[in-house]
């Protein structure tokens, strides 16, 4: 089983990326081998300063290596270092289709009623996903609800390549439900809304850097109701913001939203804010002490993510290579 997974490394990372996906990758690491990449390429489909750019990729490294993801278990590398996703990318155009496209629902949100100002680059992200996935002959993709869609298309993208070129060459990827169970994390303002870094307000979501008073405060200012907490977790259905944090309590102590009530049912927010709060400082911490260790060495993290890049493209080649060969540009 091998699995690959990328992020894009654009501002910090938050709460919600943490018990998100992030855990689950370092859970993922004793299941299966598994290649985690920092997405540059794709942060091309928006304009940022290319210092910025730079310096993200180096800062996402090390949030992850702070938050579990061991460079000794996992290959960790940076996507533009790895010239064959990009190169896989474009054969990968040749059958990817404007139909397929135009449904995805990702560009459909992201660009909104200004597709005709939107980047070429966001339009063909799905086709990069593709090639990032297929690149490496993976089986399985750790996908949330909202990135099923993607992994459908790289299932059609491969089976129309195998197809149109008589070949057995790309494996269509399944999704990963190993790791354990992903948290869904809300806007500490709105729990309707995911934890977002683009959200305008601070106060919606915790950064792994946000210190120990900075994270009290916004658990304390977080959006509640005057109810006290219901013993029953259907009855937070109609309580969003309420639902969202337990759920975020649950998901960093290791406990369903069930033991989270049997402990806190009849009490108000005043009793659980505090404790949450703790909560979060207690994971947290140790990570955000990690990540200040990490961040004075860029020389260490420059090549903990060469050395990554380097087994990456040994892996991608001879994918690279048989699709080279398959569609005619080599022998």
């Amino acid at each position: 089983m091998r699995v690959v997974s990328g992020i894009q490394p654009t501002g910090d990372l938050h709460l919600g990326n943490l018990l998100g996906a992030i855990l689950r990758w370092v859970r993922m690491q004793d299941e299966a081998e598994c290649l985690f990449f920092l997405a540059d390429l794709h942060s091309l489909s928006d304009f940022i300063d290319p210092k910025v750019r730079r310096n993200s990729v180096r800062e996402m490294a090390a949030a992850l290596i702070a938050s579990g993801i061991d460079p000794n278990k996992s290959t960790l590398f940076a996507q533009s270092a790895v010239p064959a996703h990009s190169e896989l990318c474009w054969i990968l155009n040749g059958v990817a289709r404007m139909g397929w496209l135009n449904r995805m629902t990702q560009w459909k949100d992201k660009a909104g009623k200004n597709r005709e100002g939107s980047s070429v680059a966001l339009f063909d992200y799905p086709v990069l996903q593709a090639a990032d996935i297929l690149l490496y002959q993976a089986t399985h993709v750790p996908v949330g609800e909202d990135q099923k869609q993607h992994i459908e298309l790289t299932r059609d993208i491969a089976l129309k390549f195998n197809s149109d070129y008589d070949v057995e060459l790309f494996v269509p990827p399944e999704p990963f439900i190993g790791g354990g169970t992903a948290a869904r994390v809300m806007s500490l303002r709105d729990g309707s809304m995911k934890m977002s870094k683009s959200d305008p307000s601070e106060q919606s979501r915790i950064h792994l850097t946000d210190d120990n008073d900075v994270i009290a405060l916004k658990i304390r200012k977080a959006k509640t109701d005057p109810d006290p907490l219901p013993e029953d977790p259907a009855l937070l259905e109609s309580r969003p913001e309420a639902r969202n944090l337990v759920g975020i309590y649950g998901a960093m102590v290791g406990e369903t939203d069930e033991q989270v009530l049997q402990r806190f049912a009849g009490q108000g927010f005043g009793a659980f804010k505090p404790a949450l709060a703790d909560a979060a400082i207690a994971l947290l911490e140790p990570l955000r002490n990690r990540l200040v260790e990490l961040r004075q060495d860029k020389a260490a993290l420059d090549a903990i993510l060469a050395a990554g890049a380097n087994k990456a493209a040994s892996l991608a080649q001879p994918t690279l290579d048989a699709a080279y060969r398959a569609v005619g540009l080599k022998d």
